[in-house]
């Protein structure tokens, strides 16, 4: 007997009824100050089979935001609203997690009341952002100083604590698709000199500081964490992913985060990098649950779970169209 997506599955304290995640999509369905609404309630609750639905990417704080009418987890009317989400999930036998977002250089100042977007370096993103304005070319951010990581550091803790009392049953660490951890990760974007620049280790230092952080605030056993190591995203690259994410991975297992989430697309998919998966590397040096995201088929996903390449295999696209 083999396992497949349809298999259960222990992840930490939980018990997953399959191995089948709902991937995190972003959307526009909040009110304009991010509060959840009617509406996302009946979405997550249609979607409650899922073994483990990741929610959609929500901002830990009014810095982090910078898409229309996402949602956000950095007030009590947040929280107030997020817990008839997760009592729905909950009430149809599921399991959910809130993804931390903080969106960096992919943002405008006019959702910041003027103040430009931060990120790692002063380097602009290609094309344009829908503000609350409209459609504007998007801004040279401002790289955050040293003296400011502290405080980025409290805005993901904070979220943190809200979606525990918002009755999510962890939270997984956006540092993927080109947003504020992943402008720190990779290359193509950091190009600081101080602490947080240069060295594999200097770009990871972020991500760990925050990790560390957020399993201090709640516990390993409710902290997941998302990469895109290869995904070409917001115009994200890096010159050696495999040496940058087999370092992240070495490194993250002695915190010991529930799992690591890969958003690497297979062979062929739209969003495939140009560089091979290094999602094999992070397995081996990772001892901890792995999901595997972009482009698997249900052929694949079996192939993937009974080889061992992956434990849970998370789906997007699919669940927007078919609830079930």
């Amino acid at each position: 007997m083999h396992d497949t997506l349809f298999s259960p599955f222990s992840l930490g304290n939980l018990t997953l009824a399959n191995r089948i995640v709902m991937a995190p999509l972003t959307r526009g369905r909040a009110e304009p100050d991010g509060t959840p609404t009617e509406l996302m309630v009946e979405y997550y609750r249609q979607r409650s089979t899922a073994g483990l639905i990741i929610s959609e990417a929500t901002s830990i704080s009014p810095q982090g935001h910078g898409w229309y009418c996402a949602p956000g987890i950095h007030n009590s009317f947040h929280v107030q609203a997020w817990s008839k989400v997760t009592g729905a999930v909950h009430e149809a036998g599921g399991r959910i997690f809130l993804q931390l977002w903080h969106m960096g250089r992919a943002s405008h100042s006019d959702f910041h009341d003027g103040n430009l977007p931060v990120s790692s370096s002063a380097l602009a993103l290609d094309g344009e952002i829908t503000t609350p304005l409209g459609r504007k070319v998007y801004e040279t951010p401002r790289a955050l100083n040293v003296e400011e990581m502290p405080g980025i550091i409290d805005q993901y803790v904070s979220a943190t604590l809200l979606a525990r009392e918002a009755g999510f049953d962890g939270v997984e660490i956006h540092a993927a698709n080109g947003y504020l951890i992943d402008q720190f990760l990779r290359d193509g974007c950091n190009q600081r000199t101080d602490e947080y620049g240069g060295s594999v280790a200097n770009r990871c230092r972020m991500m760990l500081e925050v990790t560390e952080a957020v399993i201090n605030a709640w516990s390993a056993e409710h902290v997941g964490i998302r990469f895109s190591p290869t995904a070409e995203f917001q115009g994200m690259s890096d010159s050696d992913p495999l040496a940058l994410y087999t370092f992240a991975a070495q490194a993250l297992e002695s915190l010991h985060p529930l799992y690591i989430h890969s958003m690497e697309p297979l062979p062929g998919h739209m969003f495939a990098g140009s560089q091979p998966r290094v999602t094999p590397a992070i397995r081996e040096n990772y001892s901890g649950t792995i999901i595997s995201n972009g482009g698997f088929d249900a052929a694949e996903a079996n192939r993937a779970i009974s080889a061992h390449e992956t434990d849970l295999v998370a789906f997007g696209v699919p669940f927007i169209a078919n609830p079930d």
